[in-house]
């Protein structure tokens, strides 16, 4: 494993990180399973551990903090995420001072920890001033339950706005984004997003680096029953195309020159691209997260990057 720091900050992460969407949440129940994941985890060096409280309805917090217990807290960088309606009560949502306090409470209680090392804003709350957003989290950072905070899925512009509001007002500034970015899913990180994230010393740490599935190569020969393309239709929508599916299987040559396999590539790639601190992989078997872990010493030359581009350019992603 490879450690990196997030943006300018102090704060380094390994370059394969574990999340909970997948790992922690509806798709996994076995208790026993998650337990070796996370155990394999630590062993292959993986210190980040990304939440929410939407995960699960705050369940994934709850497992996660429990297995996460036996190792040294200052071991681990833990995160957790609030944005997303938590009940019917119409402030138990959303980016309000008041739903953000609340909230980093009750996660830090359900994952048995006294601090987040990075607290996010699940989504930009257009309902809420900006102002009051950044206040909140900063107020969040000077009171000891978080170390930094970030934001997920904002727009550049919103990135650009709360950062220069923080240094303007002597406030916390958000030190990273985490955005969907992949081979299948590049367009908007690379022409939006790092170009005011860079600048600024803002890292991102990546989700959805397999573009759900597709880019492992378990698609190639359609949709198998029990996948998650097959069980949710927006994901298959947004992924399954002709066009991704002739990409995918061209990669394909590369994986095997590199004695390698197309996961090991994906994650490989990004971890080559400018900007990025960490990826966030998932994993429902040991096996999934051993093969993740091998992308950390993936080597890839300008060669092989210039034909992953040629591959990927047979045509402009929709």
């Amino acid at each position: 494993m490879n450690y990196r720091r997030v943006g300018n900050s102090g704060l380094k992460v390994s370059s394969i990180s574990l999340g909970a969407w997948t790992t922690y949440g509806a798709s996994v129940q076995d208790k026993k399973l998650i337990a070796e994941i996370v155990e394999k985890a630590v062993e292959g060096g993986i210190n980040f551990f990304d939440n929410a409280d939407a995960y699960a309805k705050g369940e994934a917090e709850i497992v996660m903090g429990e297995l996460l217990q036996p190792y040294p807290r200052h071991h681990l960088v833990l995160s957790s995420k609030v944005y997303w309606p938590q009940s019917e009560n119409i402030n138990d949502r959303g980016l309000s001072r008041k739903h953000v306090h609340e909230s980093v409470d009750m996660s830090l209680e359900r994952m048995q920890t006294d601090y987040f090392d990075i607290y996010f804003a699940h989504r930009y709350d257009i309902e809420t001033p900006m102002e009051e957003i950044v206040e909140a989290f900063s107020d969040v950072v000077r009171s000891g339950r978080a170390l930094y905070w970030g934001t997920s899925e904002w727009s550049a512009t919103q990135i650009a706005e709360a950062h220069t509001f923080a240094k303007a007002n002597g406030l916390v500034a958000p030190i990273t984004e985490q955005p969907q970015y992949s081979m299948l899913h590049r367009d908007r990180v690379e022409n939006e997003i790092l170009p005011v994230t860079i600048p600024k010393g803002i890292g991102l740490v990546v989700w959805s680096p397999l573009a759900m599935g597709m880019l492992t190569g378990k698609y190639d020969g359609g949709m198998p029953e029990g996948s998650r393309f097959a069980e949710n239709e927006r994901f298959a929508g947004n992924f399954m195309t002709d066009d991704n599916a002739a990409k995918v299987k061209a990669l394909k040559s590369i994986a095997d020159d590199l004695g390698i396999t197309r996961a090991q590539l994906a994650l490989a790639w990004l971890l080559k691209q400018e900007g990025v601190s960490s990826v966030i992989t998932g994993a429902t078997k040991v096996s999934q997260l051993e093969d993740n872990l091998g992308a950390a010493d993936v080597t890839l030359e300008d060669a092989h990057l210039s034909k992953i581009d040629e591959i990927l350019g047979l045509k402009e992603e929709a």
